[in-house]
């Protein structure tokens, strides 16, 4: 069953990239194997190299599973969600990051485009 953010037939003027994202959390580290492969559990993060620079090994870049908050503690780089860390990894905009997401988990856009 596909979710829809919008609760009703009406299109809202905003995006609600906060319930998307509350909905990805739910699947945190099954995503976070699909888009940073090779990463490893410590506690409550994903500890990764950083696809963005030569990271020789991993330690630095951490991602929360529980909240999606985010940091490359070498580089000050950082984020609130996953939605802006597939920005930050894709180097895109946070609706193609959100769309990127929201087809990883089936989650329903409704009618916005990227």
């Amino acid at each position: 069953m596909a979710l829809n953010i919008f609760g009703g037939t009406d299109h809202p003027k905003k995006f609600n990239f906060k319930e998307l994202n509350s909905v990805a959390l739910q699947s945190a580290p099954a995503i976070l194997g699909q888009i940073l492969p090779g990463g490893r559990r410590e506690g409550v993060n994903y500890v990764v190299r950083n696809p963005r620079r030569s990271d020789r090994s991993s330690g630095s870049f951490k991602i929360n599973v529980h909240n999606g908050l985010w940091a490359d503690f070498a580089t000050n780089d950082r984020g609130g969600d996953l939605i802006s860390l597939i920005a930050y990894i894709d180097d895109s905009s946070q609706m193609q990051a959100a769309r990127r997401l929201a087809n990883m988990i089936g989650f329903d856009m409704g009618g916005w485009n990227v």
